[in-house]
């Protein structure tokens, strides 16, 4: 093999060690595949022991696939228990704000923060297993019992519940309604929804799998192009 060879497979298995990315290149365009997986981390590091997505990774991996002249569309895989809201948050609006293709595919799980980031493509699809959790925001730590701590929740709630229901089908009350269920889940509020039952909600736009996810990205591009 030559050695040009050799340098590009090293790049792209460091790429998928590193950051969690490959490229698809292919006759309907080239693919940049972007996965999401465990927890979201933040500010703060998580335990190594822990399988993480770190922002500060992924951030500039989208403004350069962005305005990489030789990358068609985004894929992003999803299977995330949730995480930092910030970071979530910041990564969600940075997807929704592209100009080139993006699908979303969620399998296993998209709860939590996750939920933002799958609705943020411009179109969404989930696998029939996989589940998604709506659940109020949740803040772990010392939290100082004041007025201001409880407005602070319900600000930091708004902006999340506005990204999903302006980059969704789902209305504000059906998700404020889910948000706060009580009896569903074991051991908090919330609602979780699995594969179908997240399309007829509104949240995602299709039940599928990974051909389905790359049919809807390819539409996409030759859309554009």
């Amino acid at each position: 093999m030559p050695d040009t060879e050799k340098s590009a497979d090293a790049e792209e298995y460091g790429g998928i060690r590193e950051m969690g990315s490959s490229r698809l290149a292919g006759a309907r365009g080239n693919i940049h595949c972007l996965t999401v997986v465990g927890e979201i981390e933040g500010h703060r590091l998580l335990p190594p022991e822990t399988k993480s997505t770190k922002y500060e990774h992924v951030m500039p991996q989208l403004a350069a696939i962005e305005e990489a002249p030789d990358i068609d569309g985004l894929l992003i895989l999803l299977n995330t228990a949730g995480g930092d809201i910030e970071a979530g948050l910041g990564i969600a609006e940075l997807i929704a704000g592209m100009s080139k293709p993006t699908v979303s595919l969620v399998l296993g799980g998209g709860h939590s923060i996750g939920v933002p980031l799958a609705v943020a493509a411009k179109r969404s699809v989930i696998a029939p297993t996989a589940a998604m959790t709506i659940h109020p925001v949740r803040l772990t730590g010392v939290v100082i019992g004041a007025p201001q701590t409880y407005d602070y929740f319900a600000k930091i709630q708004d902006r999340i519940v506005e990204f999903v229901t302006r980059s969704s089908r789902m209305t504000r009350e059906r998700f404020m309604e889910m948000m706060q269920r009580t009896g569903e889940l074991a051991a908090d509020i919330g609602t979780a929804l699995y594969g179908r039952e997240a399309v007829e909600a509104g949240l995602i736009d299709e039940v599928g799998g990974l051909k389905d996810a790359l049919a809807r990205l390819h539409a996409q591009i030759a859309a554009r192009y």
